[in-house]
């Protein structure tokens, strides 16, 4: 049953790092977040994002490394949620 759990968190905050990976690199592309996926992708990460771009600023005004901590951050959750299941499982 626990082992479930894991897998099911697992995979969600995996979907996750994609979903955010994804929208990242759709940036590179011209008009590609003005389509209907680019659109559902930035309201799903958008709201994640938005902190992380508030606090750090682009490097030489074009670099954006928000999206690495970002992800990076999730990662630290990932691990945190881990934790938790592990003392309440």
């Amino acid at each position: 049953m626990s082992s479930e759990i894991y897998s099911i968190v697992g995979t969600l905050f995996q979907i996750y790092f994609y979903m955010i990976l994804v929208y990242v690199l759709m940036s590179w592309l011209p008009n590609v977040r003005e389509s209907f996926v680019g659109e559902l992708l930035g309201k799903l990460v958008e709201p994640y994002l938005a902190p992380f771009r508030r606090f750090i600023p682009p490097i030489m005004g074009m670099i954006d490394i928000s999206p690495i901590v970002a992800l990076f951050v999730l990662q630290l959750a990932q691990q945190g949620v881990y934790a938790i299941l592990g003392y309440l499982l």
